[in-house]
């Protein structure tokens, strides 16, 4: 499992329109690296359209938003369009990439132990190490008595290590 202040594992997935990306290509900019179970599903939906909503923010940031999950690239491209998001999606069928950040594992669900995606997000800095991460994210949470949506609690922990490197 990857730990802050390492080296961000490189990969070279391919993505919505069956194009290579690494993560080496993105060396200089900030990265958010999310890992979700499944395209059109509710809570995989709301996440994938909080962090299209937010993506001007992102990018004033100087930062890309990248989804990864064992989703085929053609579910991704379907996924994309019907959402008009417009964040790049990663195919990783394999789980390669999956496992090498600790999203992939056991899961328990009403008592029932499977192994799936661990919803988690990583913020990778422009020298590519591991800034910030999250598991067992939840799309959604309560911060004084307010809903608040990951994708903000990640901008802002991205605004705050920002402002630490420039320090």
């Amino acid at each position: 499992m990857v730990e802050i202040g390492n080296s961000a594992p490189n990969f070279t997935l391919e993505d919505q329109n069956g194009e290579a990306v690494s993560l080496s290509q993105f060396a200089g900019k900030w990265v958010v690296l999310y890992f979700y179970p499944k395209d059109n599903t509710s809570g995989c939906t709301k996440e994938a359209c909080d962090f299209t909503e937010e993506l001007p923010l992102f990018e004033r940031l100087d930062a890309v938003v990248i989804g990864i999950s064992p989703d085929s690239p053609e579910s991704h491209r379907k996924f994309r369009e019907r959402y008009n998001l417009k964040i790049t999606l990663l195919s990783d069928p394999e789980k390669e990439v999956l496992r090498l950040y600790g999203a992939w594992g056991e899961k328990k669900n009403y008592g029932r132990v499977y192994e799936g995606v661990i919803r988690s997000t990583f913020i990778i800095t422009p020298d590519q190490k591991i800034g910030a991460k999250w598991h067992n994210v939840r799309v959604r949470s309560k911060r004084k008595g307010q809903d608040i949506r990951h994708s903000t609690i990640v901008r802002e922990e991205l605004e705050r290590l920002r402002s630490s490197s420039v320090n």
